[in-house]
């Protein structure tokens, strides 16, 4: 379970689902869709540790949308061994979920539940299936268990197998900006949404790409109140994030963009033809697999330094 222990912006489809609970209405297979990083996975979570702690001590706060942290099936879930829960995504060295993983949920199906609880399946970016672990996921999925709950988290703008889909009931989940300010504002117990930099607040797409980012700029002692894009990607450069960096390099297509934007749009120094060749050039690194250490030393030279 994620460290925010607080529920933010999802408060109606909160209310929803355990409107179902309460009416023993809850469908076994259950999809949760909507953009990357606003909440898809703490929704989940939340939404399990309110069933398995109706009868223990520290139950979920409906009220406030809260999971009390002494909770037992908190603590089980946070360290990973709630034995009626079994998480899985994708392993950060493989390109998508296998078999085996499957395999492994299977028996973790098959075996008997703790308490005569619920067991649960929260299987996180189901776009990372390939077709082999997705037809292996159809026909677990396809077996009659009352007592499991499928939890399928899928990414907008990501594939998914319409086969796994039809199968699901799905619930599309969104977040409004005062969600998004507050959730920020809620993770670092002050109001540093309103005093973001100008060159990024207003393309934050979700509240995990902007805390991240927030503890980027602190993890490097930058003031996040008025860094520029220049020196944002300056001390990209300087440090190759762009390669150690988990978050900076899933997110590197981003702060160009950004910084093409400023350059052209806004201050109108630069042209859509150097705009064009680096994109280009970025598009052959993505496409093959290409260092990019070549392409930011250009870009230093020529767009940087200038």
């Amino acid at each position: 379970m994620e460290s925010i222990s607080k529920l933010i912006g999802h408060d109606h489809l909160f209310n929803h689902l355990t409107e179902l609970y309460f009416k023993k209405k809850i469908p076994n297979k259950i999809l949760l869709s909507g953009k990357k990083g606003i909440g898809k996975f703490l929704l989940a979570s939340h939404y399990v540790n309110f069933i398995l702690s109706q009868d223990e001590a520290f139950k979920y706060n409906l009220k406030n949308f809260e999971v009390n942290s002494q909770n037992n099936s908190y603590i089980l879930f946070k360290n990973g061994t709630h034995p009626n829960i079994f998480l899985m995504s994708k392993n950060n060295d493989k390109k998508y979920i296998e078999i085996l993983q499957i395999r492994e949920m299977i028996k973790f199906q098959n075996n008997s539940s703790f308490n005569n609880k619920n067991k649960f399946i929260i299987i996180d970016n189901v776009n990372d299936l390939n077709i082999n672990s997705t037809n292996a996921l159809l026909k677990s999925i396809e077996q009659p268990n009352n007592n499991v709950i499928y939890i399928l988290i899928h990414n907008n703008g990501s594939l998914i197998q319409d086969t796994l889909k039809s199968r699901c009931i799905e619930f599309k989940i969104f977040l409004d900006k005062s969600s998004h300010k507050l959730i920020i504002n809620n993770y670092f117990s002050k109001n540093i949404y309103d005093s973001l930099s100008n060159d990024l607040v207003n393309y934050y797409n979700n509240p995990s790409f902007t805390i991240s980012l927030i503890n980027y700029l602190n993890e490097n002692s930058l003031d996040c109140t008025n860094i520029k894009i220049e020196d944002l990607i300056s001390l990209i450069i300087k440090n190759k994030d762009y390669s150690k960096n988990k978050f900076i390099n899933e997110n590197i297509n981003f702060f160009i963009e950004l910084f093409f934007y400023k350059k052209i749009i806004v201050t109108k120094n630069l042209t859509f033809r150097l705009k064009k060749h680096f994109y280009n050039k970025l598009r052959e690194i993505n496409k093959y697999n290409l260092d990019m250490e070549l392409f930011f030393i250009e870009f230093k030279d020529k767009l940087l330094n200038e």
